[in-house]
């Protein structure tokens, strides 16, 4: 009874450490998203609206699988894209493909190629199948309008382009709650959730929220089969 009564203490203590670390952690994403310093974030003097924790888990996936391909849907002002292609140029290879509806003042670089319109219009979709070689290896980043409907929509297309060992990486699921902007309505979060119940190639891969702050929290999607 005594090792019973040891094992339960042990259980609880885990679970309530656990609870007291996530409390910690989520305020402190409320505090740091609701500072806004993110939307003052720049790469190379170029506007980069990402936590600066996700770009260096982006830099790791890049070195660790050199991906030939990087799709990313939502260019805004490019400073995304071309942190990635300046993680190309270190690795020594990889092209990116961003996406947005509308034209910005953007940064020119020769890794990276811009698309304007709808991620998921059917004449977008033919431009990206056009410009990559069905033996490419290839990451996905989704970046774009955040509702679920939208969401799950891109995550039906693009996921058709991933790689087996590669990534799928839903961008902003820390919306509705999730812990930030808890008004916000069904977004990336829920999106994924509903495309995890009719796709099995694809797990979360939580090893990529090890620095606890993370603004893709259940959206690093791993490509297994």
């Amino acid at each position: 009874m005594k090792k019973i009564s040891e094992i339960k203490t042990k259980i609880f203590d885990f679970v309530l450490n656990y609870i007291r670390r996530e409390n910690i952690v989520n305020k402190f994403h409320r505090l740091y998203y609701d500072s806004k310093v993110w939307e003052n974030t720049s790469w190379l003097g170029i506007e980069c609206l990402k936590c600066p924790l996700d770009l260096w888990i982006y830099q790791e996936i890049i070195k660790d699988l050199k991906p030939d391909v990087i799709i990313e849907t939502g260019t805004n002002k490019g400073g995304s894209a071309l942190f990635l292609a300046s993680i190309c140029d270190l690795v020594g290879t990889g092209s990116i493909i961003t996406i947005d509806i509308k034209k910005e003042i953007i940064p020119k670089h020769g890794r990276i190629i811009y698309l304007i319109g709808s991620s998921t219009d059917k004449q977008t979709i033919n431009k990206i199948q056009n410009l990559i070689n069905k033996k490419e290896s290839v990451l996905v980043i989704l970046d774009s309008e955040h509702n679920k409907e939208h969401v799950l929509k891109e995550l039906k297309i693009y996921s058709k382009f991933v790689s087996i060992g590669s990534y799928l990486i839903v961008e902003d699921t820390n919306i509705n709650g999730h812990p930030v902007l808890p008004n916000f309505g069904p977004g990336p979060m829920e999106a994924i959730e509903a495309f995890l119940r009719e796709n099995n190639d694809f797990i979360v891969d939580k090893s990529k929220e090890k620095f606890y702050l993370t603004f893709n929290p259940g959206g690093f999607l791993f490509r297994i089969k």
